[in-house]
């Protein structure tokens, strides 16, 4: 079968890695993340759009220094060009998952730790999952 058909709520709530690629597309690519309490992805500019859906707990979407507070049901989307920020503000982890449009990370990469995903320099590199 072409495409990813799967429960995403359920598989982002169960993840415990800080970034796991589940499906590269030419287009688009979607990853499950869990932010421990007070982590954070980091400040980046993306020249791609993204697109972040809360599972659970809660934190804060920080887009061209604009504050938003987020929690399980909120979606966010990062047009090209943003800076942009999403933070774990709660005493539990935050579970997500998002789009990336078009791909930004090398297909079925896995970062334990944000010091992992730091660490590793990976971008895209044209593999689609299929």
């Amino acid at each position: 079968m072409k495409g990813y058909v799967q429960n995403i709520e359920g598989i982002t709530i169960k993840n415990e890695e800080f970034r796991q690629v589940l499906y590269t597309a030419k287009n688009c690519q979607l990853v499950v993340m869990a932010l421990k309490p007070g982590e954070e992805i980091g400040a980046e500019v993306h020249q791609l759009d993204q697109f972040f859906r809360v599972e659970e707990g809660s934190g804060e979407a920080v887009l061209d220094d604009v504050r938003t507070a987020i929690s399980a049901g909120f979606a966010v989307i990062v047009p090209a060009g943003t800076n942009h920020n999403i933070i774990n503000t709660g005493g539990a982890p935050l579970k997500l998952y998002m789009l990336y449009a078009p791909p930004n990370h090398k297909d079925k990469v896995v970062h334990h730790t944000r010091a992992d995903a730091e660490a590793d320099n990976e971008h895209f590199d044209g593999r689609t999952t299929e």
